[in-house]
């Protein structure tokens, strides 16, 4: 009896020993779902329109992936253990540059596998001071002062990043250099259309007041020539007494007739933007992953948008 129960009990340790431990990549409690298990070259992006540009080029060549939580705004974002050690452990990360990923300071980062996809253009960054602190959404409190990183809505500028990013495509998966060279093209038509239709859209407005319900059109309104200024309002937030008052004494000295809005507003602030002759109109500038569509047909909405505010005369 002894012999037998020591044999079973032997089995059982042998049995115990060979289970696999658990893959810590499943845990469900870190902002980083399991790695692809593909054999592809993993991409790591910093926000959704590198994921899309990425995407786009790549095609099946990589698993192109970006982190970030669905409703939550990249440029904020505290990627916990589970996420730097994704982008650690990538074959290829690609930032958007202008301070953007403010997280990547504190975090060891591999240099060499790094593309700013920004870094053409890095001398015409716009500075932003006396930017005032607020919070939205899970971020916490955090401020638009120092570089404005909302680089892609100047189209233009958009085309510079899609091409840095197809370049370190083609030279981490040189195998598909003629495919990824034909989508990279096929992409920056698609970017120089938008940036045509809003080079003539510029010369409808020319020096209209305007004004956005927050400060993230920097590079749209430089390239394009909007005479825009900015408050600190959440489309979703309909507008207090003391909000109204603040924007009413900004049209004191700058008296706009549209409010570019970075998503669909509230319907009361909406009608309470109208009953003072303001309208509405939706701007995205889709950091994010948008509920429907992708990057480009948001931004063909976008500029859809501004078209009907100021039709051809």
């Amino acid at each position: 009896m002894k012999i037998r129960f020591f044999i079973s009990s032997l089995a059982i340790l042998l049995l115990a020993a060979c289970k696999p431990a658990p893959d810590a990549s499943t845990s469900k409690t870190g902002d980083a779902p399991p790695a692809p298990k593909s054999g592809k070259p993993q991409v790591l992006v910093a926000n959704y329109p590198l994921q899309y540009f990425a995407q786009r080029v790549a095609g099946d060549a990589a698993d192109v992936r970006f982190l970030a939580p669905k409703g939550e705004d990249p440029a904020f974002w505290q990627p916990d253990e589970a996420a730097i050690a994704a982008f650690q452990n990538a074959d290829l990360i690609l930032m958007n540059g202008a301070t953007y990923s403010k997280w990547a300071d504190k975090a060891t980062l591999p240099e060499a596998k790094m593309v700013d996809t920004s870094a053409a253009f890095a001398n015409t960054f716009i500075q932003v001071a006396d930017a005032v602190t607020h919070s939205h959404g899970p971020g916490g409190e955090h401020s638009h002062d120092g570089t404005a990183f909302t680089t892609w809505i100047d189209f233009k500028q958009a085309s510079l990043q899609a091409r840095a990013a197809s370049e370190a495509l083609i030279r981490l998966v040189p195998s598909a250099k003629d495919a990824m060279k034909k989508n990279a093209e096929a992409l920056k038509d698609e970017l120089d259309a938008l940036d045509e239709r809003m080079s003539a859209l510029s010369r409808r407005w020319r020096d209209t007041p305007l004004v956005a319900s927050h400060p993230v059109y920097h590079y749209l309104a430089r390239r394009y020539g909007m005479n825009l200024k900015s408050v600190l309002w959440e489309p979703e937030n309909v507008p207090d007494d003391k909000a109204m008052a603040d924007l009413n004494a900004l049209l004191a000295g700058h008296r706009a007739r549209w409010m570019i809005w970075e998503g669909e507003p509230a319907k009361e602030g909406v009608e309470k933007l109208d009953a003072i002759g303001i309208k509405s109109l939706v701007f995205d500038p889709c950091g994010n992953v948008p509920d429907s569509g992708d990057f480009m047909t948001v931004m063909q909405a976008n500029v859809e948008a501004l078209e009907k505010a100021f039709p051809q005369r």
